[in-house]
């Protein structure tokens, strides 16, 4: 069966998702969350792209990017190589360690980019591995609200912030403290938050 052709062109934004093979964690300690970091820079460096946001969960990842003049399929496939070959060799594992190929959907509106931009800091609140997304280390959450102009070397946070008014910074934290202490967002004591093919962000 041939595969889904996807859609890319220069500037594109999306959604990028790429799972544990059968739902297996990704990462097993914090030296792993940081070599994917390191790993998502080397390989911006060498096919440049924006990254917007991004969560790390147990066994899976989230980042929303902006291509420029290398398609998605290059850069995940880069990236996701050369990090199941840090995993396989470290854990003397052998075999698949991302399942399928890496989900994307295409970003076509300034509201769902923020949208897309909530579901992803949601993630660890939603999962229960953390309160608040600023107490999750391995999103980029923290670029978004930081007072003191922190930043995070990766992360592009110019163009999500300036949907905000003056401070952006105040605005997106009380944006998502709104959502955490809004009900309707609440099922089974934890956070429902859907995407636009209906399923709930969260999962481990």
């Amino acid at each position: 069966m041939a595969r889904k052709v996807r859609t890319w062109f220069q500037g594109a934004k999306y959604h990028v998702t790429s799972r544990g093979i059968r739902k297996s964690p990704l990462f097993f300690e914090d030296e792993d969350y940081q070599k994917y970091l390191n790993l998502l820079e080397d390989t911006r460096d060498r096919y440049p792209f924006i990254l917007h946001t991004y969560c790390l969960m147990t066994n899976h990842t989230h980042l929303q990017l902006e291509t420029l003049e290398t398609p998605l399929s290059i850069i995940m496939k880069n990236l996701n190589t050369k990090y199941a070959k840090y995993i396989n060799k470290k854990y003397d594992f052998t075999g698949h360690v991302f399942e399928k190929r890496y989900g994307a959907e295409l970003l076509n509106s300034a509201e769902y980019e923020i949208d897309v931009s909530k579901y992803i800091h949601l993630n660890p609140v939603a999962a229960g591995m953390a309160a608040a997304p600023e107490d999750y280390p391995w999103s980029s959450y923290r670029a978004y609200v930081a007072d003191d102009g922190e930043e995070i070397p990766l992360i592009n946070t110019q163009t999500l912030l300036a949907y905000f008014p003056h401070p952006p910074q105040q605005h997106y934290k009380h944006y998502m403290k709104t959502i955490i202490t809004d009900k309707s967002f609440w099922k089974d004591g934890k956070i429902y938050i859907m995407d636009r093919e209906g399923q709930p962000c969260g999962q481990r």
